[in-house]
């Protein structure tokens, strides 16, 4: 099922409006008025009582790092592991419709206040043509009235870990080596044929109309995962196309050992020297990046989107922000298909992220307004581009991207009136405080319920179809098996700094 995509020109009247959080003190009963362009086309007082239930306006939010990924990590077993053992686990799963997986992914994010949203599309579903594929998660972006970046993935080395696998294999218990190998291996292709792949992508967007709500983009997994040949053309080009580039970058302390083995010049440094540094690229995590390379990749105008929940969830540190932010670099607030309670729930990313890195006491190293920036502004750029129309702010002109949240529901305990709306905002509130959701003018969430799609119908089929294919997949408990042991196999492997490998 899905609706009209087409805008109406319509008001929203609140009790409250955060008309630029941090930066700009909430305002008490304002009208915003949304023309049928989707823009806002005016904001002003209504010079009375807002009418009907108590409202709380502000501009939506983005993601600016994530993969749409439909299957929380628990559910596959994967809970309570480090990254390097946590992403077998991915192939667990077999696959599934592209469109629906992709529909409900984004339909909780949606769900959630975002309006932006980065995919990094790490895995093929469907058993289809990639651009095929593709179609299909586009469509879903539209139907659900969300933005997306679709970052085409690519890794084509170190399947199973940060070295060759040959090296690796010998690592592992001789009983799993030709199910890992057989399984885990990548195929190392021409550059030419990657960058291919992504203008297909991006002539499907342009020919099926999707350009309005899918941005074509450059997604190298890593510079362990990527050949340099590889890294260096994409450099030149997304320098020739002006198209974004999306990788992941420094998330992980053995991510840092392979770097510092392999770049002993440092591998910031090496991304520079090819040309990859620039504003269009996004580089996902930087948890274990040091002052001086954050010094370079704020010089350069990168954008850095931290995954705060995800780095805790697969143990991998807390990402140096006040260190970003003092070096001026451009943060931006990234999911990673998980959240602190695997929701996807944009408004508690928010409040866990301003928590762990605010500053401790009397010291403030994050302040409300760089929050804000962080958690709705900056990633616009990662996910439309360099030249996207900035929101994150709700101004007139500007594309209508508003969450209204139920004032009465979030202030439920009120005693005393002069409470700052940003306080009970930062403090309490989550996904279920939600009421409604605009995007680009389009009412995308409505008293709670995704609009554009049947979400509760399309949960339950994805769900009845995975499990009806798990039945029927003889050979697979004998993988779940392996990949646990896999999983056991390369801790050693890691904590060891991975062995004359890694050199």
């Amino acid at each position: 099922m899905t609706t009209a995509t087409t805008t109406t020109a319509q008001q929203i009247d609140c009790a409250w409006l955060l008309q630029d959080p941090g930066a700009q003190a909430a305002q008490a009963d304002m009208r915003i008025a949304i023309g049928a362009d989707g823009r806002i086309a005016s904001i002003a007082p209504i010079g009375a009582k807002a009418p009907g239930p108590r409202q709380l306006a502000l501009p939506a939010l983005s993601n600016a790092h994530d993969h749409g990924r439909t299957f929380r990590s628990a559910t596959l077993g994967a809970f309570d592991k480090p990254l390097e053992s946590w992403l077998p686990f991915l192939g667990t799963v077999p696959g599934l419709d592209p469109y629906i997986c992709a529909a409900t992914s984004f339909a909780r994010s949606v769900r959630h206040g975002v309006a932006n949203l980065m995919v990094h599309y790490t895995g093929v579903q469907g058993g289809m043509p990639y651009v095929e594929e593709a179609r299909h998660v586009a469509r879903a972006a539209k139907d659900v009235g969300v933005r997306i970046g679709f970052a085409v993935s690519i890794r084509e080395r170190n399947g199973i870990a940060y070295a060759d696998n040959a090296s690796v294999l010998q690592a592992l218990r001789p009983g799993i080596r030709d199910a890992v190998a057989g399984r885990l291996s990548v195929k190392t292709i021409p550059p030419a044929q990657y960058l291919e792949q992504v203008d297909e992508v991006a002539r499907m967007l342009e020919e099926g109309g999707y350009t309005d709500h899918v941005t074509a983009q450059y997604g190298p997994a890593a510079v362990h995962w990527c050949s340099t040949p590889l890294l260096e053309a994409i450099a030149r080009a997304s320098a020739d196309t002006g198209r974004p580039i999306h990788m992941h970058c420094l998330e992980t302390p053995y991510q840092r050992v392979w770097a510092d083995k392999h770049h002993p010049q440092g591998m910031v440094r090496f991304l520079d020297d090819i040309g990859l540094l620039s504003p269009r690229l996004t580089l996902a995590h930087c948890a274990m990046a040091r002052p001086d390379e954050l010094a370079l990749l704020a010089e350069r105008g990168v954008t850095i989107a931290v995954n705060t929940s995800s780095n805790l969830y697969l143990k991998s540190g807390i990402a140096p922000v006040p260190e970003m932010l003092r070096q001026g670099c451009r943060v931006a607030m990234g999911l990673d298909s998980t959240g602190f309670d695997e929701d996807d729930d944009a408004l508690r990313e928010m409040r866990i992220a301003y928590q762990l890195h605010r500053g401790w006491g009397f010291e403030r190293t994050m302040t409300r307004e760089q929050l804000w920036r962080f958690a709705a502004c900056n990633g616009v750029r990662s996910v439309s581009g360099s030249g996207a129309i900035a929101t994150g702010r709700l101004t007139p002109g500007a594309p209508a991207d508003i969450v209204v949240l139920d004032w009465d529901k979030l202030d439920d305990d009120m005693l005393f009136p002069d409470v700052d709306p940003l306080d009970l905002l930062l403090a309490r509130a989550n996904g279920t405080h939600i009421a409604k959701v605009i995007v680009g003018g389009r009412t995308v969430v409505e008293a709670g319920r995704v609009q554009g799609i049947d979400e509760p119908a399309l949960r339950a089929e994805l769900i009845a179809s995975a499990r009806a294919a798990l039945a029927a997949d003889a050979r697979h408990p004998a993988w779940l098996d392996t990949v646990r042991a896999l999983g056991e196999d390369l801790a050693p492997f890691y904590r060891d700094g991975m062995g004359d490998c890694c050199t």
